[in-house]
């Protein structure tokens, strides 16, 4: 006989759906809704007593604070105790019966640009200083059965006004050897390349971890660079030998209008459409040297876009390949606290053939396209993180592609990030809530090929992430 939902389980349900149900009669219009919704999730997070917490249904189902998994005490940059929970297939356990593993999170931002947008910088938004709830998303994390996990996430976003199915990856693992060397085998079902990666250097987790959808952004990025999102679905297998090498082989297809709209990404008219089948390949190399971790691998794929979702018998062929880098350095490896240096690093190329482009818009036939990130942080405690990064795209100038003022692409800048977690340690006061507060700055040298003007669309952006499980 199933149980009986206790009162305060109920209460929160209650709590959660009434804010969101204001937030959605308001539009996102002014601070009032921003104040119910956070009022709503600090009942809830008072309401539900748990363990501290990681995505929080993780923390729950290990019995492991934040801090064993990520830096900082928050997602979503992993440490090594992380990396290997996600490799095995997000089943590990603390051996005690937990219910489904259901979590929570939500992320509410001020956003200000140095000069203001031309008109609102998105329907029911003015044109600067924008208060918001970005996005309030809830989890399946964790062991469906002993031999099958999962990591889905349904987010609701509150600039789009959207409910859609976001992140998603199913896996099965198993233990093996080859050689005489242990193994880790296993299979992945996907809804967005790197999404089921183990390091912060690729797209999907790479840093920053959140930022806001408030602003204006270069228009030049990869096809791997977060251009197949939740737009496409894959399967494929992976393995990691003798915990220093690792393989993952993919191969996706785009899903139609109609699968979009049922998920709730709703296609915009014009929106571009994938042809065909699409490989996605990962190699990495890995190595911890006891207070110091080095990764170093390659990633990519290759794939065919109809422009505008127009069929016209050609379509543009683009091949991403990107070579990527991690290094940690844990003062103390025996504490979950200790002070840790982060580091990453991605470079991605980018080559384009594009046969639809010139027959359609008259583009070059073809394009070069590069992306460098690096970013480097100090956790102080797994509390307080600051993080720099540099950026820069830079490519093959065509006004008729890009559409930029000059057609030239080219962006560079930096991001700076203070982040402080009070929770997710072993000795938190409190143990049945965690919450991240941020600051982060993005600064423009070149936006869109022009430094003059590019200062305009610096950012400084305020935010609060909290979590909570069921």
């Amino acid at each position: 006989m199933p149980q009986k939902p206790r009162p305060e389980a109920v209460k929160v349900k209650l709590l959660l759906i009434t804010g969101i149900r204001r937030l959605r009669a308001n539009s996102f219009r002014g601070g009032k809704s921003l104040r119910w919704l956070a009022t709503s999730l600090l009942l809830a997070l008072l309401l539900r007593p748990g363990v501290a917490l990681a995505v929080p249904a993780f923390a729950q189902q290990t019995g492991q604070p934040c801090a064993a998994c990520h830096v900082g005490a928050f997602g979503p940059q992993l440490k090594q105790y992380g990396r290997d929970f996600k490799l095995n297939g997000y089943v590990a356990t603390d051996g005690k019966a937990h219910g489904l593993p259901l979590a929570l999170s939500t992320q509410m931002s001020f956003t200000h640009t140095d000069a203001a947008q031309p008109g609102p910088a998105a329907p029911h938004f003015a044109a600067n200083d924008n208060v918001a709830v970005d996005q309030t998303s809830f989890y399946y994390a964790g062991r469906i059965v002993p031999w099958l996990g999962a990591f889905v996430q349904i987010t609701y976003d509150g600039i789009a006004d959207q409910l859609h199915i976001d992140n998603a990856d199913l896996r099965h693992a198993h233990d093996g050897d080859l050689f005489d060397e242990d193994m880790v085998y296993g299979f992945t079902v996907n809804n967005s390349p790197t999404v089921s990666d183990l390091w912060n250097s690729t797209p999907d987790w790479g840093f920053p971890y959140n930022g806001s959808a408030l602003t204006p952004t270069p228009l030049a990025a990869a096809l791997i660079d977060g251009g197949l999102g939740q737009r496409v679905l894959g399967a494929g297998g992976y393995m990691m030998w003798n915990d220093l090498v690792y393989l993952e082989a993919d191969l996706y297809r785009g899903v139609g209008y109609d699968v979009l709209n049922a998920t709730g990404i709703v296609p915009v008219a014009g929106t571009d459409k994938t042809r065909g089948l699409i490989p996605y390949w990962r190699l990495a190399l890995q190595q911890d040297f006891g207070r110091s971790y080095v990764e170093l691998g390659t990633y990519g794929l290759s794939a065919s876009v109809l422009p505008g979702g127009v069929d016209i018998g050609l379509a543009d062929r683009f091949t991403d390949t990107a070579l990527d880098a991690n290094y940690q350095f844990v003062f103390d490896p025996k504490s979950v606290v200790s002070d840790m240096i982060s580091a990453h690093a991605t470079l991605i190329h980018e080559d384009a053939s594009l046969d639809a482009s010139n027959a359609l818009i008259g583009a070059a036939r073809s394009h070069g396209l590069g992306t460098f990130r690096a970013d480097v942080s100090y956790s102080i405690a797994a509390t307080v993180t600051p993080t720099i990064q540099y950026f820069q795209t830079t490519g093959t100038t065509d006004t008729a592609y890009w559409g930029t003022p000059n057609g030239s692409p080219n962006s560079s800048g930096f991001v700076a990030e203070i982040a402080y977690s009070p929770w997710g340690k072993p000795d938190s006061p409190i143990s049945w809530a965690n919450i991240r507060f941020a600051v982060q700055y993005v600064d423009y040298t070149r936006f869109d090929g022009q430094t003059h003007g590019a200062s305009a669309n610096n950012a400084l952006y305020l935010s609060v992430w909290a979590a909570a499980h069921f």
